[in-house]
């Protein structure tokens, strides 16, 4: 798979990263290859329900730019339109109901396939 660095952030710019994945999107993908390059102390972090996840904001503009994925905790689910432009050249999108998210999960193959743990990720480039 050929990766490119696309680059990304909050509204106001305080929080940026870095994250490498194909140019091609698709917005179940939760990237394992993320840096955090500036803001840590601009986030602040949100759980709810099994508190699995992991919503991190903006404390400044409220934007939540990435944040940590119950299907895959050791990874990052990067918002798309939080993205610079440039490097993204497609985005698939699917739907996912979260409602009943067990099931959801289990029953929807592609975003199942897709939340692997950090070293299988490895395992497969």
């Amino acid at each position: 798979m050929d990766l490119v660095k696309h680059s990304g952030g909050c509204h106001c710019g305080a929080v940026r990263f870095d994250v490498w994945s194909s140019p091609h999107l698709h917005v179940f993908h939760c990237k394992s290859n993320f840096i955090l390059v500036q803001g840590e102390d601009h986030l602040t972090t949100y759980t709810f329900n099994t508190h699995a996840a992991k919503h991190s904001f903006c404390k400044k503009c409220g934007v939540q730019s990435f944040y940590t994925p119950r299907s895959n905790p050791d990874g990052y689910g990067i918002a798309p339109h939080c993205l610079d432009p440039g490097t993204v050249q497609s985005v698939t999108e699917e739907t996912f109901l979260g409602d009943k998210w067990e099931e959801s999960m289990e029953a929807h193959k592609t975003i199942k396939d897709m939340s692997k743990h950090n070293k299988d990720i490895q395992e497969t480039k």
